[in-house]
């Protein structure tokens, strides 16, 4: 009901432009009505991935087996907030300090520091 309200009163959800991908395996949510509906409120162009490939989408794969083996699988969490909080914090420390190999081992903070000290 919302959505539709904010539908009515300000029209499309996303900006005129370019059509932005979004790229994804074949799961069932991702080809649910619900989800294509949303994709179309969003204009959003739907792309999936060559079915039993994941390595098509190597980046995510490899992000959530970082967030699966870092964060949930190392604890038992008593709520979804709980869950919710350390997830979000595992994800601003992947995104800041954690070390990562494509970056030679350096976090993306100290990626960054090296970048601007060689850029001034």
């Amino acid at each position: 009901m919302l959505e539709e309200a904010c539908l009515a009163r300000f029209g499309t959800l996303r900006p005129q432009g370019p059509t932005p991908s979004l790229r994804s395996d074949n799961g069932l949510i991702f080809q649910s009505r619900r989800f294509r509906q949303a994709c179309r409120d969003y204009r959003l162009q739907q792309e999936y991935i060559t079915p039993y490939t994941p390595q098509q989408n190597g980046l995510i794969e490899r992000f959530f087996r970082s967030l699966k083996e870092e964060c949930v699988w190392q604890r038992s969490f008593r709520s979804f907030d709980e869950a919710r909080r350390a997830v979000r914090q595992w994800i601003k420390w992947y995104n800041s300090g954690r070390p990562h190999q494509a970056l030679g081992y350096m976090s993306p903070a100290e990626y960054r520091a090296q970048k601007l000290q060689q850029v001034a």
